[in-house]
């Protein structure tokens, strides 16, 4: 929800503003009338509803296909410029739709807009594919499950190319749909197959597209990662769960180590990472280990260091992997060193996942604050305590730093390493929980509140 990254999820109440104080009140699952997802359940039904609509994709190409971006940084890479104020007032709103509950963001190509949705009268995911130009239904494909309101249901993004969307339910089903026609190619329910528990605030892992491949981590009975061919959903390889993880709302991530590709993933027993060739398991470790939800995704630094954060007073980490010479034939051939470790009060992230630009991490800690830290761990600024946020997302694009608050306000700020500088300001949303990972493309800004996705136009369009 996120895992993304998600976001990808969101996972905890509201923030509380009204005084220095800036208190997070602990929330347990089931905490607003619900259980926690039991391990197994009845057989799901994998078909659903295919249900075109009159909107028509926009002529705008740029895209952002997945949590946090092409290269999922949480960094803008087109060419847009970008407005650096509003005039005092608000950006305009191009579009608006109504969503079910939840925290769900989008992911945005080819002038069309997915999102995945849930419809509580019918009792089904919904994935839908909107117009970017207007938010008109292009297409909209449902499926029944039933998921019962806990801090809202979806909660992740989509992955998508020019072919497939991906989507990764409250449930832990997982669709691949065409992301042109919305007619099903395949689908997998995690639960079912793979005996995956469903984390406790619903499923926040957003699906990886790696090339022709689909990268998962079920973190079930057997396996705790696996690549599937996009095309068949056909399984290529599998990661043994010799750990013994279950899933968490975090979302894997690729890095390149020693010229070779791999995947880090949080799961509920520590951090790890796999070879892209085959899946097998070249560093674990269990220092990295958040006991209620671990939500935000790893931030590969380059091609040693990794930086690892998270709420519940886990604070954050920076880890890096030196290649073992004593490991023995068979042994995982990568060993993992602390480079650093903060408390909570210094930096943690509880939800969304930290933004790696010019050398510098950018996130909100659990006092609200925004913080730039160092790749040393060192905080370089803080915002003030007048400019407070609390579990809302954050992106960093051409300088500038969109930073949304759980209430619907969006700041605009410098993306700067020698400070905080407070550019603008707007209530865009109502709220509340304004919580579901960002995107933006062309000049326009998709952001989203419990119920509401909106289109704001913050730049112009290079195309």
């Amino acid at each position: 929800m996120f895992t993304a990254a998600m976001i990808a999820g969101g996972v905890l109440g509201y923030w509380l503003i009204a005084g220095p104080a800036f208190e997070l009140p602990l929330r347990e699952p089931g905490a607003d009338g619900t259980s926690a997802e039991p391990r197994g359940r009845a057989a799901v039904v994998l078909d659903g509803t295919l249900v075109t609509g009159d909107g028509k994709p926009s002529a705008i190409t740029e895209s952002w296909p997945g949590f946090q971006g092409g290269a999922q940084r949480g960094v803008y890479t087109g060419r847009s410029k970008l407005l650096r104020s509003w005039n005092g007032s608000q950006p305009r709103e191009l579009w608006s739709v109504k969503l079910g509950e939840g925290h769900a963001g989008p992911a945005v190509r080819n002038g069309r807009v997915y999102v995945l949705d849930y419809d509580r009268e019918n009792s089904a995911d919904v994935v839908r594919c909107l117009s970017l130009d207007d938010g008109r239904d292009i297409w909209r494909y449902s499926y029944p499950v039933k998921v019962k309101r806990n801090h809202g249901m979806s909660r992740t993004v989509p992955a998508v190319t020019d072919a497939h969307v991906v989507t990764l339910g409250p449930k832990c089903q997982v669709f691949c749909l065409d992301a042109m026609a919305g007619e099903k190619r395949w689908a997998i329910d995690l639960v079912g197959k793979y005996g995956t528990t469903v984390p406790p605030w619903y499923a926040g892992q957003c699906p990886l597209i790696d090339g022709d491949r689909v990268i998962l981590a079920p973190a079930g009975d057997d396996v705790l990662l696996m690549a599937l061919d996009i095309a068949s959903g056909e399984v290529i390889w599998q990661s043994p769960n010799t750990l013994g993880w279950s899933m968490t709302h975090s979302s894997v991530v690729p890095m390149t180590l020693d010229g070779k590709a791999t995947y880090v993933y949080v799961g509920s027993g520590g951090v790890a990472g796999f070879a892209a060739e085959d899946g097998a398991l070249l560093w674990h470790t269990p220092d990295w280990k958040i006991n209620i939800a671990a939500i935000p995704s790893p931030v590969v630094i380059d091609d040693r260091r990794i930086f690892l954060s998270g709420g519940y007073d886990a604070g954050c980490m920076m880890i890096e992997l030196r290649r073992d010479e004593r490991a023995q034939p068979g042994a995982p051939p990568y060993e993992v060193k602390q480079v650093f470790r903060l408390d909570a009060k210094t930096f943690g992230s509880t939800q969304q996942t930290p933004i790696l630009y010019r050398d510098h991490l950018f996130g909100v800690r659990p006092n609200g604050e925004v913080v730039c830290l160092d790749l040393a761990g060192n905080v370089a600024w803080s915002s003030s305590t007048k400019h407070k946020f609390g579990l809302g997302p954050y992106l960093v694009a051409d300088g500038l730093l969109f930073v949304l608050d759980d209430a619907g306000r969006l700041v605009l700020a410098e993306a700067s390493p020698t400070g905080w500088r407070l550019l603008a300001e707007a209530e865009v949303l109502a709220g509340p929980d304004a919580w579901g990972p960002m995107a933006l493309v062309g000049g326009r800004l998709l952001l989203r509140d419990l119920t509401v996705l909106k289109c704001l136009e913050v730049g112009f369009s290079a195309e």
